[in-house]
């Protein structure tokens, strides 16, 4: 890697390396049309005189602004060539393939649409960007009576909408771009254009390219800077964005990447955090047919990062930890994203049904940073909470520029609701404690409840995923499966059987760098067997992502089109 201090800022030369990567030509300026996003495709009016003479003028201020940012060397959490190099760089839209060739037999258990989401930046990054700034993208594998489709498409956001028609990235990225007084500079440009009625930024500025959840009838894409988007899948396997997703008007606020759906109760538990203005935190549930709960607001002195919400069978856990937003970081030329060496990390233990925040009960866990909790379950016999999560060190690495190299260690986290202590421990013996586990899950038919398996990514060498390992959380026994030389893939899907907690199969999509090539492996769970079980060979690259959900046939025929 090239030193930081002799890093200038060369995006177009850095992002043509490939030809399979192509943007499109970007607009020097604004057209003379203000975009309508409600009508997603067409239906824009015509600038006024002063929304012309505003438009230039805000577009050389921006170009005043990049030139003055590209004299600077940008740190690898915002160097588009590092960001989106090779396989992680995005893909243009593919329609229905039918009938791809297979290798070996899919189990006639594997019925449905196989669903990954991703961060796929439609356009070139002007400036900084950071892999989690792109525009969400799902990818869907449909089985049917042994054969399978695919297709992806962008998930169409009100922030993708107006950028496609702009033909150039005018909202600001959060990660990459929104860093020191240039971050400053670019958010009053893009207020100042909100306030010229050249962008609208009232129906959501997200990028929905995190998480998935299949909940009350409908696929739901999803990251914390906006609401859920419904997605819906076609008859043929096909993906559709039906839109913003409110709840019938019940959902007001955002809503973190990974609620979670009670597989007893079929509720989801969620939250919403603000950077901006107290509460900083709420709480909130949905009954199976999707009526909203009043929120509960969680008093936090600070504003700080929740991407993830476990739930046991009484409780949800809410993780107030290290990571945090300081927005006078930026006045100061830093990223509002901080670790807070200061600051005690905790849980908060909270009854799933509370009216209000008063009967929580926090519990300090110093220096555990999780950016991802893959199950929680209570063991009355000790009264105690556990959590199960990949702590990562330095915590805010995946954010902002460390000399560390990153660590995320699978642990096990007792909240004692007796004492009001804390334990940790790494649950995989010392020898193998220096993988990175990270992006995965448990049996999705058991969260909440006591499980003996997690099956998480293998990613090494970072942030690359060279497989991904069953790991035992009683006895910290791992079984791996390793993709082979040059491929890598990466959050394996689970898919339950009928049996026991392992019966099933993980789904995994890999890529041969060596041959630019992608494809979707099927595992037997239980054997963890070295060849696949199957393997559906992709017309198409995938581009490594974020997480994935599989709706079943049964879900497929109650989907609602609205």
């Amino acid at each position: 890697m090239t030193n930081r201090s002799q890093r200038k800022l060369n995006v177009s030369s850095a992002l043509h390396t490939h030809p399979a990567l192509h943007f499109p030509k970007q607009s020097s300026t604004s057209p003379a049309i203000i975009v309508n996003p409600k009508t997603k495709e067409s239906d824009t009016k015509q600038m006024s005189l002063f929304q012309r003479a505003a438009a230039a003028a805000l577009d050389a201020a921006e170009g005043f602004l990049v030139s003055h940012e590209r004299q600077h060397p940008l740190p690898k959490t915002a160097d588009p060539s590092v960001q989106i190099a090779g396989n992680f760089a995005p893909v243009n839209e593919q329609p229905l393939r039918r009938n791809l060739p297979v290798v070996g037999k899919i189990p006639d258990s594997i019925k449905g649409v196989y669903v990954r989401n991703g961060a796929n930046p439609l356009h070139e990054p002007v400036t900084g960007h950071h892999f989690f700034d792109g525009d969400g993208m799902v990818h869907a594998v449909t089985f049917e009576d042994g054969s399978a489709s695919y297709a992806c498409r962008f998930t169409l956001t009100n922030r993708f909408i107006q950028e496609r028609q702009l033909g150039r990235p005018v909202f600001p990225k959060a990660i990459g771009e929104l860093h020191g007084h240039t971050g400053i500079a670019r958010l009053m440009l893009f207020y100042a254009r909100a306030a010229a009625g050249l962008v609208d930024p009232a129906h959501g500025t997200g990028v929905a390219n995190a998480g998935l959840v299949y909940f009350n009838n409908r696929l739901l894409a999803m990251s914390e800077d906006d609401l859920p988007y419904q997605v819906r899948i076609t008859p043929g396997g096909d993906l559709k964005t039906v839109g913003r997703y409110d709840f019938d008007g019940q959902l007001e606020s955002t809503m973190i990447a990974h609620p979670k759906v009670d597989p007893e109760s079929g509720e989801l538990f969620a939250l919403s955090y603000d950077v901006v203005s107290k509460p900083y935190l709420k709480y909130f549930r949905f009954s199976p047919d999707g009526e909203k709960s009043p929120d509960v607001e969680i008093q936090l002195d600070q504003p700080t990062i929740m991407h993830d919400l476990p739930i046991t069978e009484n409780f949800v856990v809410l993780p107030d930890q290290q990571v945090v937003f300081k927005l006078q970081e930026m006045i100061r030329g830093g990223s509002p994203v901080i670790y807070d060496k200061e600051k005690v990390a905790r849980f908060g233990i909270l009854d799933k049904y509370a009216a209000d925040s008063s009967g929580i009960r926090w519990i300090e866990a110093p220096d555990c940073f999780c950016f991802h909790l893959w199950n929680a379950w209570e063991e009355p016999e000790t009264e105690e909470v556990v959590v199960i999560g990949s702590c990562m060190t330095p915590p805010d690495s995946i954010f902002n520029e460390s000399d560390e190299n990153l660590k995320s260690v699978l642990s096990e986290i007792r909240l004692n609701l007796r004492t009001g202590e804390s334990t940790r421990r790494p649950i995989i013996s010392d020898g193998d404690q220096q993988v990175n586990l990270e992006a995965g899950m448990v049996n999705r038919n058991m969260l909440g409840r006591k499980t003996k398996f997690a099956y998480l990514a293998l990613a090494e060498p970072w942030p690359k995923v060279s497989g991904f390992a069953k790991v035992d959380l009683a006895t910290g026994e791992v079984k791996k499966h390793l993709y082979g030389d040059d491929r890598y893939g990466g959050e394996p899907l689970f898919l339950p059987g009928e049996g026991a907690e392992d019966d099933g199969h993980i789904l995994c999509f890999v890529h041969d760098e060596k041959t630019w090539k992608s494809c979707v492996n099927v595992i037997d769970a239980k054997t963890m067997s070295a060849e696949p079980v199957a393997v559906v060979e992709l017309p198409h690259r995938v581009p490594y992502g974020f997480h994935a959900f599989f709706v079943t046939e049964e879900q497929l025929q109650e989907q609602t089109l609205t």
